[in-house]
C-alpha cells in the first residue's frame, strides 16, 4: 500500500518502485501482486481505474482509498512492533 500512497500506479509500476525501494532485494512477480491488489480493493484499502500509461497502453491504476490510509498507519504499526520484537530474539544477548 505505501508504494501507491503518494500516487496511483499500474501492476507494473507497483512491482518495478518495490523493487527500487528494497534495492533490488524484494521482487513480487505477477503471480504473488494481482492476487494481493485484488484483496485489497475487495477490502476497499484501493480501488482501481482503468487509464492509460505512458507507454500508451491501456492499464488498471490502483490508489489508496480513506480506509487504505488508515489502514496504511496501523499495519505500518504493527510492523514496526513486530519487527522489533524479531529482531530481540534473533540478536545475540
Amino acid at each position: 500500500m505505501r508504494t501507491i500512497a503518494l500516487e496511483p500506479l499500474h501492476g507494473w509500476a507497483i512491482a518495478q518502485r518495490i523493487r527500487a525501494i528494497s534495492k533490488d532485494q524484494l521482487r513480487v512477480g505477477q503471480s504473488a501482486l494481482y492476487p494481493a491488489l485484488h484483496k485489497l480493493e475487495q477490502q476497499g484499502w484501493i480501488e482501481a481505474e482503468w487509464r492509460v500509461s505512458e507507454k500508451n497502453r491501456r492499464a488498471k491504476y490502483y490508489k489508496l482509498t480513506a480506509a487504505g490510509r488508515k489502514a496504511l498507519k496501523v499495519e505500518t504499526a504493527e510492523w514496526e512492533r513486530l519487527s522489533s520484537a524479531i529482531s530481540l530474539v534473533v540478536k545475540p544477548a
